[in-house]
């Protein structure tokens, strides 16, 4: 028996139609580990010292395992996962700007804003921008992002 239309989704993203120019909203936390920055360091080939050699720390920038800012990103986009479970189309472009160094330990929010809507020449899907900002809990700014994504219409 088929059941798919008496029940409601959870966990469904954004359609077009569910946003609006200037809506604000952020995603739940997430805390950078050791065992993150050594996985993504391992799979991305990212093996530069600054993100590897914990013994020789004492000599860099930073005292703490500074994590890359592609993790980062990455891990921002994973947090917007909801934002369009399910009625993402496609991401487009996105210029990224790193704004100050993250640690290991860190904990990541992003907080976006819709900052750009339009239907496509096609009618059948609209894209959407929003201006992210990757914060630690503290409130500072580590890394911004501005995608352009392709969104499904209600009902299409």
């Amino acid at each position: 028996m088929e059941m798919r239309a008496a029940y409601g989704r959870i966990g469904m993203g954004f359609h077009y139609e569910d946003l609006s120019l200037g809506m604000k909203f952020r995603t739940a936390g997430r805390t950078i580990t050791q065992a993150d920055l050594s996985a993504f360091c391992n799979l991305s080939w990212l093996t530069e010292e600054l993100f590897t050699d914990a013994d020789h720390r004492a000599g860099m920038a930073l005292p703490a395992a500074v994590v890359p800012g592609a993790l980062v990103y990455s891990f921002a986009e994973g947090l917007l996962l909801p934002m369009m479970q399910g009625t993402g189309l496609a991401f487009l472009e996105a210029d990224v700007r790193v704004k100050g160094p993250t640690v290991v330990g860190d904990t990541i929010t992003v907080y976006c804003e819709v900052s750009e809507m339009r239907v496509t020449s096609r009618g059948d899907r609209g894209l959407v921008r929003t201006l992210n900002s990757v914060r630690r809990s503290d409130g500072t700014e580590l890394l911004t992002y501005n995608p352009l994504r392709m969104l499904k219409l209600r009902g299409i």
